[in-house]
């Protein structure tokens, strides 16, 4: 687990950051709207594009919450597909990877067919 210390606080501040930027997008979305109309619907498709970041962000925060638990549970680094080690040059380059290389490279094939 040693090992993972740069990563998890790499993954913490990314966490921070997200959490940040989330509040942010739900202060914008809770915003007053215009009595214009046609302000109000650049406004609604403003609020859909920023609705969809918010998405994205929850997402990215649920993927470090599990890279963080398997970093407590002592099974980060461990593709979820063969079992085998995730090397850790991977890791460091992409900390929420949950499978190896082969094994990420055969599910991506597989979504493009």
């Amino acid at each position: 687990m040693d090992d993972y210390g740069d990563i998890r606080d790499r993954l913490l501040a990314r966490r921070d950051e997200l959490a940040t930027r989330l509040e942010r997008i739900k202060a914008n979305l809770t915003t007053r709207r215009s009595a214009d109309s046609a302000e109000q619907a650049q406004e609604l498709e403003n609020a859909e594009v920023v609705d969809a970041l918010g998405n994205e962000t929850r997402r990215e925060m649920s993927q470090i919450a599990i890279a963080l638990d398997k970093m407590a549970q002592d099974t980060y680094g461990i593709c979820d597909d063969c079992g085998t080690t995730i090397p850790l040059a991977r890791l460091e380059v992409h900390p929420l990877a949950t499978r190896c290389i082969q094994c990420a490279s055969a599910a991506e094939a597989s979504h493009r067919h």
